[in-house]
């Protein structure tokens, strides 16, 4: 453990961001640089001596949470990052995207602030990446087996390194034009820059990884050729069907989907555009969902310089701190959460539900249609009298996904099973009712976490060793119907 006294002796701090009007004007991460190496290591040093880290439970990785806060509070970080990859391949992603699940089931949490633990591990991999620690593990020996992986977030990209280390020669096929996925073209650049998935993939080519961009299976390589050409298949391709709302109006112009909005951003920021083809620049911009995704248009507006911006969210306002009846300690609570996008500004509104959208002569959208919603016998019902509207001239979609791309033949050229959920079928193994096609992170779980992602992503490799050696000595942290303490 680290300092017996260091969570008496120590409050909780977290690292700092730039000043909003500075951060505005560019689309770099919103913390401070070097600002977490000072303090990180008495920030470890207030993990406890708990008996049972109800961390490890709390996050699906399993991380070894303990052991390298104690190595962090230490300062020694080449042992540090060696207990943070047994479990994690990409800290530098969760560390930078997870809403630590962790912290929340941090017995220190249950009457003080919990430890910062996900400051801590960005800080030991990037502490790791400055010193040389993170180095190509490419494998002794091949096995003579192929694998293909279709999907390049974080769960595809999971699984491709755990296999291509065990010798297997692995391809990634990604639909978009550069590898990563949603962490390439979901998430802003000032949540996480894009730099951090560079290297990565460098890692894994010299691993003996390869990618192959600009492929979409089912549209540009039939599902069934690709069954021919490789012994396993790992199906990572998302949940990137979007949830629509069907109301009047839905069709004029300006109205889009989250992920026709913010990729357009991130490929300004590699280059593509000079200026993003859609852009908040001096428009009302309303944001409709209140989880990260809409929180991330939000973010994006800001810095495209809109007039306003209003999320709408339609459940209640959540609570400031844990229900102890309803979220009880571990479980994760969900709480009334203040991102960095929302601490540069615009309005949140709850409670209300978009009736229709109204347009000008041209088609162009201008005007949101909302009322106000209550729960009457468990159902949320309009409340009389609470009509009105607000200016509207860009409006995103961000009201989640309901499942797998189903338009491309992927599901129906394998054969596939769908769960009831429509989620893509699997076993204990992660296996499909195909044999030797395996499925791993949203597409067969559902709209879900980073963190699931890449635990889905080692959990489906060592599923695909056993079918292809008999075997794995590969670390699988969950199983499919594995819930843990998260929703």
């Amino acid at each position: 453990m680290a300092d017996p006294k260091g969570f008496l002796n120590h409050g909780r701090e977290v690292a700092k961001s730039r000043p909003v009007d500075v951060r505005l004007k560019d689309w770099n991460e919103v913390y401070v640089p070097g600002s977490l190496l000072p303090i990180i290591s008495k920030q470890a040093s207030r993990c406890m001596d708990c008996g049972i880290p109800f961390c490890h439970n709390g996050c699906p990785l399993g991380n070894l949470i303990p052991e390298w806060n104690d190595f962090a509070y230490r300062e020694d970080w080449s042992a540090a990052s060696e207990r943070l990859h047994a479990t994690n391949n990409f800290p530098e992603f969760t560390g930078r995207l997870c809403p630590a699940p962790c912290e929340s089931a941090c017995v220190l949490g249950i009457n003080q602030p919990p430890v910062t633990i996900k400051n801590v591990e960005v800080s030991i991999i990037d502490k790791a990446w400055e010193t040389g620690d993170v180095a190509p593990q490419a494998p002794e020996r091949l096995s003579g087996k192929t694998v293909a992986v279709i999907g390049s977030g974080p769960a595809g990209l999971a699984a491709a390194q755990q296999l291509t280390r065990a010798g297997h020669t692995v391809a990634v096929y990604e639909r978009a034009d550069r590898i990563g996925g949603l962490l390439r073209y979901g998430i802003p650049e000032f949540k996480m820059e894009k730099r951090h998935i560079n290297r990565r993939i460098e890692q894994m080519r010299a691993e003996g990884t390869r990618f192959r961009t600009g492929i979409e299976i089912g549209r540009d390589l039939k599902a069934t050729d690709l069954k021919k050409r490789y012994d396993a298949i790992v199906i990572a391709a998302g949940a990137t069907t979007a949830r629509d709302l069907p109301v009047p109006g839905r069709e004029l112009k300006g109205i889009y989907q989250a992920m026709e909005y913010l990729p357009l951003a991130n490929k300004v920021q590699e280059g593509d555009f000079v200026a993003p083809p859609i852009t908040a620049e001096g428009k009302h911009v309303i944001v409709i969902g209140g989880g990260d995704t809409g929180a991330d248009c939000v973010g994006t507006a800001h810095r495209q310089g809109a007039a306003s911006v209003t999320q709408l969210e339609i459940m209640p306002r959540p609570n400031d701190e844990r229900n102890p009846v309803s979220q009880p300690w571990p479980t994760f609570p969900m709480l009334y959460k203040v991102t960095s996008a929302h601490e540069e500004g615009g309005e949140r509104i709850y409670s209300v539900s978009t009736t229709h959208f109204e347009g000008d002569e041209d088609g162009n959208v201008q005007w949101l249609h909302l009322t106000e919603v209550e729960f009457i016998e468990g159902r949320l019902t309009p409340k009389p009298g609470t009509e009105r509207k607000i200016p509207a001239q860009l409006v995103t979609l961000a009201m989640g996904f309901t499942g797998t791309d189903r338009e491309n033949g992927l599901v129906d050229q394998f054969g596939l099973e769908l769960d009831e959920r429509g989620n893509i079928a699997r076993d204990a193994d992660f296996q499909t009712n195909v044999p030797g096609v395996y499925v791993a992170g949203d597409a067969g779980r559902g709209q879900s976490l980073i963190v699931w992602a890449i635990a889905e992503g080692r959990s489906a490799a060592r599923g695909v060793d056993r079918f292809l050696t008999g075997g794995s000595e590969l670390h699988a942290p969950i199983r499919p119907t594995d819930r843990s303490l998260m929703v």
